[in-house]
């Protein structure tokens, strides 16, 4: 069953993410996921929920998402993104 990574970030230094934005589609596709959302317009419909930056990626399996985010490529990619953002929120969920 595919799986979905889902962020919301909100970016405070915007060069320094630069680092982790050049480092961060090699984790991905390393992983065999795809990125089907990467920053882009976006509206709250209901709720209170005020998203800033929202990322989804697709990977294959639960298993496989979860290998991306402990590879040593999306590490090194997260310590490059020490210090550049306010917040940064990471959710997997199983999909269809």
């Amino acid at each position: 069953m595919a799986a979905y990574l889902i962020a919301d970030v909100k970016v405070t230094d915007p060069e320094q993410y630069k680092q982790y934005q050049a480092l961060s589609p090699g984790a991905i596709a390393a992983a065999g996921g795809e990125f089907l959302v990467r920053g882009g317009r976006h509206e709250v419909l209901e709720g209170t929920w005020n998203p800033h930056r929202m990322v989804v990626a697709r990977f294959p399996s639960f298993e496989q998402a979860r290998a991306f985010y402990d590879s040593a490529l999306y590490l090194e990619a997260r310590a490059r993104r020490a210090g550049a953002t306010e917040f940064f929120n990471m959710v997997i969920v199983e999909g269809v």
